[in-house]
Order: C-alpha cells, then structure tokens, then sequence
C-alpha cells in the first residue's frame, strides 16, 4: 500500500470518528495519577449499561495537569467540551447531561476545544491560550497517540515524504536557516550538527534521541512521547536520511513506563505501515529504531555519558575532542538530539524555515515549551514563543502565585539552572538573556518559589541532588560539589562564618570551570545566583543567625502564646512525636526547646480560632553580661 492510500484511509478514519458523539480522555501519566483510568472505567461502564454506542479513547496530556482528570465530550453540530477534575461520580451527570442529552453541565466544563486560526488546539475561555504557540504540543491531549492513523490524519509523516525527495544538504540548509537550537539545555545550532554529522566520513552511522529528562520537575519530554511519538519517530528518521545513518535509538529512562509502552507501539505501528524498515515510503532508504531504557542516572543526560549508557556502559562524559558526531556510538559518526529538538523537523520541513524563524527572537527561534511546578496555581505544561517574559508566564499562563503569596523566584533550568528574582520577571526568555542572568535554558522545568521559601536552602537542595548525581570521574566535580553543600549546610545551620560565605563563592566559580562535563559545570548555578540575588538572606543566616523564611529547621523555633492558648485544649500535646508540650488541663501549654524537634505538627492542628502557636526564627543576642542569650526576634 502506498503512502496516498495510507493517508487517505487515515482520514477517512479521522473523519468518521469527528462525525459521532465520541469521549476523549486525558490518559497520560498526569491524568493517571489524578484518576483518570477510573474515569475511564466508569464511562466504558456507564455506556454500556445505558446501551450507548459511543468510542471512549485515550489521549494524552494537553498541558493544564492542575485540572485533570480532564474529559472532552463532542457531538457533531455541537461543542466539543472540555470537562476539569472529574472524578467517577460525576460520570453519570455527563453521560445523561451531555452524551444522550442537550445539557452542558457547565458547572463541570473548563470551556471549549476549537482549532484556532493557526491549526493549533485551544480553549478559548482560558486566556492563557493568547499567550500559547503550540507546535509541537499541538496533538497533544488531541490525538490517540497509540493510533497512527490520528497522526496521519493531522498531517503526520507528510515532512518524511518531502524529505526523501530532497537532497540532504537541502535538508541541512532548511534546518539551518530556521535557527533552531538544540533543546536539550545546550542550545547548540542543530543544523551545524547535522553538517558535522553528515559530512562525517565512515558508512556507519547513529541516530540517537535524549529521552532522559532526569531534571526535578521537568517533564516535558515525557509528555510528549506519551501523547504524541509520531512526531519525535518522524523527525528521527528525517535526521537519519539526512545524514546517512540507517539505525537510530531512542534512550528513555525505565522511570516512564507509559511512555516506553507508547513509543514501542508507536514504532510497531509505523513498522506496518511501511514507515519503518526496508524502503521506507517506497524509497531506497532503510531505518529503524530501538529503544533503550535508562537505569535514571541523571548524568545520563550528558551526550556523551548517555552513548557509554547506550553501548551497556558506566555512565560517564567522554572527554571531547573528538565530538559524537565525529566518533559517537560504537566510534561510528552520532547524532545526538532532545526529544523536543526532533518534534521541530517535520514542522521545519512541513512549513518551511521561514515560517519558524519568524517566531521567537533574533538569537532564538521558535518556540519553547516549559514545565510549571511549584507554588503556582495552575502547574502544568506550556508552549510559548521564545521572548516571552517571565512575569507573562508566571501571571498569564500559571495563574500567578498560590494563596495569593509574593512571588520570590524561579529555578529555570532544573538542578543546574539559577534562580530568577522578582525584580527580573520582565527578562524575555531566551538562551542569551537567561545565560546573562546567570542562569540557562536547561531542559526547561521551572519551579517556582514564593516568600516562604528560602533562597539558601533551595541551593542546598540542589546542590544534595547533583553531589550525589556526579558520577565521580572528575575531582572538581566529585569533591568540588561535595564542598559546596557541606558549607551550605553550615550556613543553613547558623554554623557559618562571613568567611565561608567568600569561601564558597569562590569554589562555586572553580568547580564551574573546572568540571569536565556540563553537571559539574552548571552544578554551581544555584548558589552563584541565590548569592548574586538574595545575598542579604546568607548574611541572616551567618551574621544573625536566622533564616528570614523560616525554614531552615536549626535556625527556628515553635512557641506558644499564652495570651492566645485555649487551657482546656491538647491537641498539640496529643500530636507531639517527641512529648516536647508540657501542660495539663487548664494549664497553658509551653514547648520544651531541647526536646522539640520542629516538625511543625503542633502549628497545624492548633486549632484556627486560637492561633496560638507560632513560627519564629530567634536571633542570638548578647546579655548584659556580655555572654550569648538566645530569645525570639518576634512573637
């Protein structure tokens, strides 16, 4: 069967399920976790036993992870409706309200799901979707990403057929001039790789995709190869005709194990279809794609460290010179790219350079697409023009900060990014203006902090997790980075010194350039930028001795406010793990400091009327003596 008949049949598919009442479920592993199998069983349930005809299918995440699990319900000449938190009881009212009636149950929709003028997949009624430019999310939570016939029907594998009929140096040139940037965190130009890859002498050559994504909080990959793998399996195998490899591999750590089950049924599928294998679209190129399942090493990540994964290997960098795609996998040429980078090709080839270019700023094109995690109200996933400032993806498109807190900063890119104070909100985000605040792109999670976070402590944190990432092959970053976080957690204790504060600016600039991979060179970003942003709160922890957040546990304290304690009230003391609340019945209650040992238990179950325990952090004083008092810096 011939590409033409292929799609066509797609269609024709496409066509005939968009003519019927039909049920869509967000089952990507957000959507799971918040019930969405449930969901799904209950509708498959419900349907049944009403005797109602109506496909329930499976899609993947459309980015608003805050309101799943979401549901959207379309009739023909009707609305297709977007349904938000919906849990099995709430079945039933759909089914009866929607599916067989003509009411809304408006009190349950988010909005409506329409295609906008751009093609892309939008709800109106949430004004985030102005702020969007979703590419390459633009199937996502759209299309069953098990059905490669949805994939087709939306224009899929229309940029493979292009490409097997141009010259790959034409390729080169396309991907070249739209400006794209790696999106793996480097931001290398990717058609000078591809040159360098293509150009490469040998017969042998690879094509490897980055599905690690071992970033806290960043998931971005994830959820495009659960929602959509055509795309990253069609810019693969453009990649591989472009430069002359016949075998590509796709590495994703075992951690997503519904992503692994979707990529390898989507490689089956595209296997049948003739889209993979021999004589690929009736052409002369051959391709295929294996999958590797990381061990969750987070130096993994580092190209060269994931081809030693991929070869059976201990993870660890390679010293470059010479580059993968000069000596790669198995010493054969490699191309190496993010999961992100090679959803972009077929919409480059599709389009057409220009048309990508013209989006983003002068040194970054396209389109960026971000996880939001944190004290937002709306965490999720988003895809927006490059430029775009901070404070419209903060305000706009998050929702702006929980419980009407102030917002402090954000940690862009994962462990190794920096953090972002408020009075750079208005920064666009780009690689050039990031990198100049003393951050990066990275991979693109964000996390966001609010007042009651404290900047300290958010370096150690991160500092904890690449100590114990570095896989030790190098002395800067093995020792280097175990040096930081033990004068960290110094300062984090009040144990510290003024000394130690320049002590450890100066070993966070050493390991910086002294590491052998991109881990131990980014490793020092969060304490580079809390001190360069927030220094004023490592002076109150080593000149005061306080954390101004209270959250430093050896820097706080709980007390009780006898004015404001209830005497016939014990929840506090019935709580207590470490029996530190003294008091009987009609006593006030009084914390014994020396045994409390600052689980905050006490502060939440006192009960609101009352609010008679507090959070404070103490500040050392002299006495009149002259000798060290320690008493609360308020109550």
């Amino acid at each position: 069967m011939n590409f033409e008949e292929i799609q066509k049949r797609a269609k024709a598919q496409w066509l005939d399920l968009e003519g019927r009442t039909h049920i869509k479920i967000g089952a990507a592993t957000c959507g799971r976790a918040a019930g969405a199998l449930e969901v799904l069983q209950a509708f498959e349930e419900g349907l049944s036993r009403r005797g109602i005809d109506v496909p329930v299918i499976q899609v993947g995440c459309i980015g608003l992870c805050y309101a799943e699990p979401l549901v959207i319900i379309s009739k023909p000449n009707s609305y297709r409706i977007v349904y938000h938190n919906i849990t099995p009881e709430l079945v039933s009212r759909l089914i009866d309200g929607y599916v067989e009636g003509e009411d809304p149950c408006l009190e349950l929709a988010l909005g409506t799901l329409e295609i906008d003028e751009r093609g892309f997949p939008s709800i109106p009624e949430l004004p985030r979707f102005a702020y969007e430019y979703r590419l390459i999310l633009r199937n996502c939570g759209y299309i069953d990403p098990t059905n490669i016939s949805h994939y087709l029907a939306n224009g899929g594998y229309l940029a493979l057929r292009k490409a097997l009929r141009m010259d790959p140096n034409e390729i080169i040139q396309e991907v070249s001039k739209s400006g794209l940037r790696g999106r793996g965190g480097a931001g290398f130009p990717t058609g000078v790789k591809w040159e360098q890859c293509h150009k490469a002498p040998g017969g042998v050559k690879y094509v490897i995709c980055n599905g690690d994504e071992g970033d806290p909080g960043a998931f971005m990959d994830r959820v495009i190869l659960e929602s959509d793998p055509h795309q990253v399996i069609e810019g693969m195998i453009i990649a591989g005709y472009t430069v002359g490899a016949q075998k590509g591999y796709i590495y994703i750590r075992a951690e997503y194990p519904l992503a692994l089950d979707r990529v390898k049924e989507a490689l089956r599928e595209a296997e049948r279809v003739g889209i993979l294998g021999k004589n690929i679209l009736e052409s002369d190129f051959h391709f295929r794609i294996g999958i590797v399942q990381g061990a969750g090493a987070f130096v993994s990540g580092e190209a060269t460290a994931l081809v030693e994964a991929v070869e059976g290997k201990r993870s660890e960098p390679r010293v470059r010179p010479p580059r993968l795609s000069e000596k790669g996998l198995w010493g054969a040429p490699t191309l190496l790219n993010n999961v992100k980078t090679f959803s972009y090709i077929p919409i480059i080839i599709n389009r057409g350079s220009d048309a990508f270019s013209s989006i983003g700023t002068e040194k970054s094109k396209g389109t960026a697409v971000f996880t939001l995690a944190g004290k937002v109200n709306y965490p999720g996933l988003t895809e927006v023009p490059m430029g775009t400032t901070l404070r419209t993806l903060v305000y706009e498109i998050a929702g702006g900060m929980k419980n009407g807190k102030q917002f402090k900063a954000v940690q862009i890119g994962g462990p190794s990014g920096g953090c972002i104070p408020e009075s750079l909100l208005d920064i666009p985000i780009d690689y050039d203006s990031l990198q100049g605040a003393g951050s990066m792109m990275g991979s693109g999670g964000m996390i966001f902090m609010d007042e009651e976070d404290c900047a300290v402590d958010t370096a150690r944190f991160f500092l904890d997790f690449t100590t114990k990432e570095s896989c030790g092959k190098c002395t800067m970053c093995r020792l280097g980075t175990l040096q930081l976080l033990s004068l960290l957690e110094e300062i984090c204790s009040g144990k510290a010194d003024m000394e130690d504060l320049l002590l450890l600016r100066e070993l966070a600039e050493d390991v910086k350039m002294g590491s052998l991979c991109g881990l131990g060179r980014s490793a020092p970003n969060p304490v580079l930028t809390t001190i360069r942003y927030f220094e004023e709160e490592y002076q109150a922890h080593i000149i005061e001795k306080r954390c101004p957040a209270l959250v430093c546990k050896d820097l706080i304290a709980f007390y009780i406010l006898p004015e404001k304690c209830d005497r016939a009230c014990e929840h506090c003391i019935l709580v207590c793990p470490t029996e530190a609340i003294k008091g009987g019945k009609g006593e006030i209650k009084v914390i014994d400091q020396g045994k409390c040992s600052k689980c905050g238990t006490c502060l939440e179950v006192c009960p609101k009327e009352y609010n008679a325990v507090k959070k404070i952090s103490p500040i050392r004083k002299l006495s009149k003596d002259g000798g060290e008092m320690e008493g609360p810096a308020s109550v």
